[in-house]
């Protein structure tokens, strides 16, 4: 990993790269990053693609793409352009995009200013085959593959059109697949390929990108490309998402976790944010993103470069000492992330208390309450209340609580109790007399400190001695310059100082007011925010409890937590859905379809369903699914089981009932809950 890209990951360094002109608009270089977009329609109907290039523009789409998937619908490429620019639009380029024919991108180069090409099907093929290759097999499938696109490299190059090598998880060759398998490294070395003979042909304007349906192999796909790219000193620009997220809440938080992660690195020029929802709602998400990365990029933090013992490019969780705590209520080593639910004062346990009794969410527990104590009142309150069954009670003690308070509670059960301590003797001291106090009542400290004070001889040495029994950390965030710095860079860094004083102790994730970047009142804000902070954490292996505290009401936070861990792959509680955003390739309304499935299937934890509109990504992006729903011709659908097609042409109709059948047949089938009962 070079330095430039270790420093990136504790500071907001914005990785400097070319400026590839795409039309009029410039991506990369001193650009500020765009947002980008995909018409939904029949690219044959000029009309309606037409219609729907307008409305992206008019609520900010900088960059309008346009599916091309055979030569006929290219050709309509030119009237569309005509039309958009006559509607005023002169200046927002087109981008077509390409799958498997040559033909289609030579006709569509012609009259857009962009041209997308997936490295993984232009002349290729993925059929799954598995075959050895010599040395001498693959040169030849490269010198194929070269002939294949060295007239549209020349052509881009004749009439000045960027280019964007944009390789799929979902579409990686078979004969990538065979060398490097499903990997963020076939998927690096896909784009390689093809990078290298622009190169070869002096071709420069590219853009490249490496989405995946899977925030984890997306984020260490870009990364690696980022660093194979600074070891050969090559600086094209980036283009980021995260395919098929879905809709709703859950497409939101997996494309904040997957984009928002990369840009807290430095790394990204231009986004798409790709829900199965109308592509205008795509843009508000991309623009709230765009303005937390850029403002995050203006804000350097501390930390340092080196060293950094996460391997940013394979996932592993960070091993942690397991903290129990009561009965059935462990912290770190294998447990997943536990969530944790902040409450406005001790005045609130009864409330909530009884909001819960006689119910179980037995997906979706509430674990943890949060607390603040302010006084030696309100200590005593929470102390003695009668918390909800199987819930842990956190107490945040004020600074200045005296420690008097402490020595005459005697809690009914143990609590966690959590206090900042900054890097002085005193604070030191304070720390080790409360660490003490704490073990000798069964009860747990969670320390808010940060790599700085933990830097200093005093604090350092402390936690030292003081060893793991009974200590989680988590961030202090108190200091006025705290707010709108790198968050994510600063909980890296406080692992990162634990790891150097020999500390496994868990780390706990808070995403508070002083962790929002750039915020605003609405609930995107807060859910981008919460998605980018604790997502991009748990797709470092970073972090074994949860809490989000920019929601007042605890059902939501609680929720919201949830859906960040199922989004991050750490913990599921549900249903995932892999579904793609809808183009003119798809064969069916996903929309309706998502959601009508989703209606059906949506209480089947742990099982993963894809709802793909047809095979161009299909069968790759959904190989780790369990069952999948795809367009195989207008009005009829393939259902798969792994990635095995098991029933072929079904009417769409019957295939609703016949996706249900499948699941039944392979023992994942469970009834849903009554209606009304709270699960």
């Amino acid at each position: 990993m070079s330095m430039t890209y270790a420093l990136s990951r504790f500071q907001t360094i914005r990785r400097r790269t070319r400026e590839v002109k795409v039309g009029n608009v410039g991506v990369g270089g001193a650009n500020p990053i765009r947002v980008q977009s995909m018409t939904t329609s029949d690219t044959q109907d000029v009309a309606a693609t037409v219609r729907q290039a307008i409305a992206l523009a008019e609520v900010g789409c900088e960059i309008v793409r346009v599916t091309a998937p055979n030569v006929q619908a290219a050709r309509c490429l030119k009237p569309i352009r005509e039309q958009f620019s006559a509607a005023g639009f002169a200046h927002v380029p087109l981008v077509a995009d390409i799958h498997f024919l040559p033909s289609a991108a030579m006709e569509a180069v012609e009259h857009v200013e962009k041209i997308r090409i997936n490295p993984g099907n232009y002349a290729d093929k993925k059929k799954f085959a598995v075959r050895e290759y010599s040395d001498g097999d693959y040169d030849a499938e490269l010198d194929r593959i070269r002939e294949a696109v060295t007239p549209l490299i020349l052509r881009c190059k004749q009439l000045g059109r960027a280019l964007r090598i944009g390789t799929n998880h979902g579409s990686l060759s078979d004969r990538i697949m065979n060398r490097y398998g499903d990997t963020p490294l076939g998927m690096v070395e896909s784009a390689l390929e093809f990078l290298r003979i622009c190169r070869g042909l002096g071709y420069e304007d590219i853009v490249l990108s490496m989405k995946a349906s899977n925030p984890k192999v997306m984020i260490q796909a870009y990364r690696l490309l980022v660093a194979r790219m600074e070891a050969e000193a090559m600086d094209y620009p980036l283009h980021l998402g995260v395919t098929e997220a879905g809709d709703g809440e859950d497409g939101r938080i997996k494309s904040a976790i997957g984009i928002g992660s990369l840009l807290c690195d430095g790394l990204g020029d231009t986004i798409r944010v790709s829900l199965t929802e109308d592509s205008v709602y795509e843009i508000p998400v991309a623009q709230a993103l765009v303005r937390k990365a850029m403002a995050g990029w203006g804000n350097a933090s501390a930390g340092g470069g080196a060293p950094d013992r996460v391997d940013p490019f394979v996932y592993t969780r960070r091993a942690t000492t397991a903290l129990p705590l009561g009965a059935g209520w462990p912290v770190g080593g294998e447990t997943p992330p536990r969530v944790i639910t902040r409450l406005g004062g001790p005045h609130e346990i009864a409330g909530v208390a009884a909001r819960f009794v006689g119910v179980r969410l037995a997906d979706t527990p509430m674990e943890g309450l949060l607390v603040p104590v302010r006084d030696a009142a309100e200590l005593a309150v929470a102390a003695s209340a009668a918390w909800p069954l199987g819930v842990v009670g956190i107490l945040e003690l004020a600074a200045d609580l005296p420690a008097a308070a402490l020595v005459a509670l005697r809690p009914a059960g143990p609590l966690i109790f959590t206090r900042a301590f900054g890097g002085s003797v005193d604070e030191a001291g304070a720390l080790a007399g409360f660490a003490k106090w704490a073990r000798a009542g069964g009860h747990a400290l969670a320390v808010a400190t940060t790599a700085e004070a933990l830097a200093g001889a005093a604090l350092g040495d402390t936690v030292r001695q003081l060893g793991d029994a009974g200590l989680l950390f988590t961030l202090d965030d108190r200091a006025p310059d705290a707010v709108g710095r790198h968050a994510v860079g600063r909980y890296r860094a406080l692992a990162e100082a634990l790891a150097g004083l020999g500390s496994r102790a868990p780390l706990w994730i808070r995403a508070t007011a002083a962790t929002q970047v750039a915020p605003a009142p609405d609930f995107l804000s807060r859910l981008l925010d919460a998605s980018v902070l604790a997502g991009a954490l748990l797709c470092d292996g970073l972090g074994d409890l949860v809490s989000v505290e920019t929601e007042v009401d605890p059902a939501r936070a609680l929720k919201l937590a949830y859906n960040v861990l199922q989004g991050a792959g750490t913990r599921s509680t549900k249903t995932e859905f892999v579904a793609c955003p809808s183009c003119g390739r798809t064969l069916f309304d996903l929309q309706t379809t998502t959601q009508r499935i989703r209606a059906r299937t949506g209480h089947l934890k742990g099982v993963k369903l894809a709802i793909m509109g047809c095979i161009v990504n299909g069968p790759g992006e959904m190989a780790d699914a369990d069952f999948g729903y795809v367009g195989g011709a207008p009005g009829k659908i393939n259902l798969y089981v792994g990635k095995q097609c098991v029933q072929y042409n079904l009417p769409q109709a019957e295939a609703d009932d016949r996706l249900v059948a499948l699941i039944k047949e392979h023992g994942k089938w469970v009834e849903p809950p009554a209606e009304g009962a709270v699960r």
